[in-house]
């Protein structure tokens, strides 16, 4: 099996991704823009090969480029799991005869405006939408809509470039704002928890499935720096909070016709227990939330990806053992962090239920959380009973201050 992969060394997880195709005993063959000097160890250890192109932004000279680097080698599939570059992938899948995700396809993963109209066709919830080329477009669609309203790019990841529009006066700022941007989503706001619904499939099966819960959502989490945020992975995904999103995810992944790959899904459960599309990325959930599902079941879902991908198939034992929170810490202050308040009681206290810890080392500058979705570290602590894993979460969020000066 033969894989040529886009972009092994970034972003952070990447090499993870290589790492595990070469464990199940691929070839891979890595495309990216940076050295291969310059490649974290994991990657440069797990490829066969490396080609740095001149730039990713020229998709028909990358497609030349491969093909000269190629020089008739046989590929078997071309993966990608940056969304960035995920547009590129299936012009290369198409290039090359390659399964995989075709171009139109993947418009349906990356274009929130079109993901939303295929759900909707399908009969399910999504919140009222619509898409703006222009301010005209975009006071229509809100007009629609109603408030509140949230902004934010049309093929948007995270919560970045995205702004909730409480009235006329907020829509209007969010707008200068976002003008930068060529294509909008305007949306309803819905009122809820926010959760994800995650999957690794192949061949339109789902070999494995996850419900996580965001605390507190991640736009909130994006405008106040002072928050520690809590992704909790759930281990009974049968349950009142989960149960709805489970089902509309099966819905969601039958609607699109998505067949090989992870998946990564955020719903909202409103006050009365519906559950409402957010929308969905033919990719793996970022922000670490891949190690939080490993550590839920003690499995490697890098490496059961790639078996997916490669062979239809995850061999590894999927069920849930744990309830897994991932909290990620924050410096207060400003410069240099000097001390980690309160680490050393915690794990005195919990440390039976802690099962990964990093920090931003002392004397290490802090890091701009603007820019590092992890902040400042990240602890992992998990129980088979939900009540003590959101407890000892909550200790941690509480209790521990990463002190920077």
């Amino acid at each position: 099996m033969h894989v040529v992969y886009l972009s092994p060394g970034f972003p952070a997880e990447m090499p993870l991704f290589v790492r595990g195709l070469a464990a199940v005993g691929a070839k891979v063959l890595g495309v990216g823009d940076q050295p291969a000097g310059a490649l974290p160890p994991e990657a440069r250890e797990a490829l066969s090969d490396y080609l740095q192109v001149s730039s990713f932004g020229d998709e028909q000279k990358v497609v030349q480029e491969v093909r000269q680097w190629l020089r008739g080698r046989s590929v078997d599939r071309v993966e990608c799991l940056w969304e960035r570059l995920m547009y590129l992938a299936a012009t290369l899948r198409e290039a090359f005869g390659l399964p995989g995700m075709s171009r139109a396809q993947t418009a349906i993963v990356r274009d929130k405006e079109t993901m939303k109209q295929a759900v909707e066709q399908a009969g399910l919830r999504v919140p009222r939408h619509g898409r703006a080329r222009s301010k005209a477009e975009a006071w229509a669609a809100v007009e629609r809509c109603g408030y509140p309203a949230i902004v934010k790019p049309i093929d948007g990841a995270g919560s970045k470039d995205t702004y909730r529009c409480n009235d006329k006066q907020e829509f209007e700022q969010a707008l200068q704002k976002v003008a930068h941007i060529d294509e909008l989503s305007v949306e309803e706001f819905i009122e809820g928890e926010e959760l994800t619904y995650d999957t690794v499939c192949a061949d339109g099966r789902i070999l494995f499935e996850n419900v996580a819960w965001y605390k507190p959502k991640p736009m909130i989490l994006a405008q106040n720096p002072w928050i520690s945020m809590q992704n909790i992975v759930l281990r009974d995904i049968t349950q009142e909070l989960p149960r709805p999103g489970v089902e509309l995810g099966h819905g969601v992944l039958k609607a699109l016709g998505f067949r090989t790959g992870f998946t990564h899904m955020e719903w909202f459960r409103t006050p009365k227990g519906e559950a409402v599309f957010g929308e969905i990325g033919g990719r793996p959930p970022g922000a670490r939330l891949v190690h939080a599902m490993n550590y839920s079941c003690d499995i490697d879902l890098f490496r059961g990806w790639a078996e997916a991908a490669c062979y239809g198939r995850l061999s590894q034992d999927t069920r849930k053992k744990y309830n897994t929170a991932m909290i990620f810490k924050r410096a207060q202050g400003e410069g240099i962090v000097r001390e980690h308040r309160g680490l050393r009681e915690l794990l005195a206290r919990y440390g039976n239920e802690v099962a990964s810890i990093e920090l931003t080392p002392i004397g290490e500058p802090k890091r701009d959380w603007r820019k590092v979705v992890v902040g400042d570290g990240w602890i992992v602590v998990r129980h088979p009973e939900l009540s003590r894993a959101l407890e000892v979460s909550e200790r941690f969020v509480n209790d521990l201050l990463i002190v920077a000066g």
